[in-house]
């Protein structure tokens, strides 16, 4: 899977993020199209991204959506 060019990528940030810039991730839709989407911390806008499959991050974002993740 290759990374695209993401210098112009209009990123959302995560639902969770509590506005004051702690522990938020953000994630952008422009190329889902292509099976990939790009995600990076927003306290790090110029530091890597993370590249899934779209599968996989349709995937983990369900699972957080049920819970999966909850501390027990």
């Amino acid at each position: 899977m290759t990374t695209p060019d993401l210098s112009r990528a209009t990123w959302c940030k995560s639902s969770y993020s509590n506005g004051n810039g702690g522990n938020c991730v953000e994630w952008t839709p422009e190329f889902a199209a292509t099976g990939v989407v790009p995600v990076r911390d927003s306290k790090d806008p110029s530091g890597p991204a993370l590249a899934f499959s779209t599968t996989s991050w349709t995937t983990f974002v369900n699972a957080v959506a049920n819970g999966e993740f909850d501390a027990a």
